[in-house]
């Protein structure tokens, strides 16, 4: 019997033991297997480790996704991506130009494309705004889990928009977010009592600063070692 002869649930099954490289791989032997590899229903779990993998053609964005994590756990991230923009070098915002876009692109589709998300990671990510984020509460309005890890440039405004759009959350952590105050997490924990709100050293990090502010010695000392 050729692999080709099975139903479409079978091959969806089959085909949901493969990674997403051996998916795409196997679709481009056929056009049955093609079709499959294009059912949405093949897709309701995305994991990426680099903003790179985004540009890939090995997945496909669709109503079916429930699960979405971008995690990229990287020294670059540290000691580039995580520096303030005023504080970095010209070496350093060349390295930043070439994917700082990648994850808030990204976002914008999957606002566009799945509106059906009930779970979002994203860690590391250290190019992304409280207007992706937002944008996200916003598309996808059942999302049950916000995971947000090391990401820099998100302030409180991400807070304010999970107390106002993030009804169907049951989860929030915002774990090593600089510019998230306590301020912030305590509005969550009074508009949405029934989340389960968690925030590992965020609203206890140094903040951001503008170049017009200085350093005192004991801050600059402090954000040497948050970069360290």
């Amino acid at each position: 019997m050729h692999l080709t002869q099975l139903n479409r649930e079978c091959l969806l099954h089959l085909f949901s033991f493969l990674d997403n490289d051996s998916r795409r791989s196997l679709s481009l032997t056929c056009e049955p297997l093609r079709q499959v590899f294009l059912d949405p229903r093949l897709w309701t779990l995305l994991s990426f480790c680099s903003p790179s993998q985004l540009r890939w053609d090995n997945f496909l964005l669709g109503s079916s996704l429930r699960s979405l994590s971008v995690c990229w756990h990287s020294s670059r991230v540290l000691r580039v991506c995580n520096i303030e923009d005023w504080m970095k070098t010209p070496f350093q915002r060349d390295i930043c130009a070439k994917h700082q876009d990648l994850v808030s692109d990204f976002l914008a589709r999957v606002c566009l494309t799945c509106p059906h998300l009930h779970s979002l990671t994203l860690s590391g990510c250290a190019h992304i705004t409280d207007g992706d984020v937002t944008a996200v509460l916003r598309s996808c309005g059942g999302l049950r889990r916000l995971r947000l890890e090391n990401c820099c440039r998100l302030t409180d405004e991400v807070l304010h928009a999970v107390a106002e759009h993030g009804g169907c959350l049951a989860e929030l952590r915002v774990d090593f977010c600089r510019n998230v105050t306590r301020a912030g997490l305590r509005l969550v924990r009074e508009r949405r009592p029934g989340v389960s709100l968690s925030a590992d050293r965020s609203g206890s990090m140094v903040p951001d600063s503008r170049p017009e502010e200085g350093l005192t010695f004991s801050t600059t000392l402090q954000k040497l070692l948050q970069f360290s």
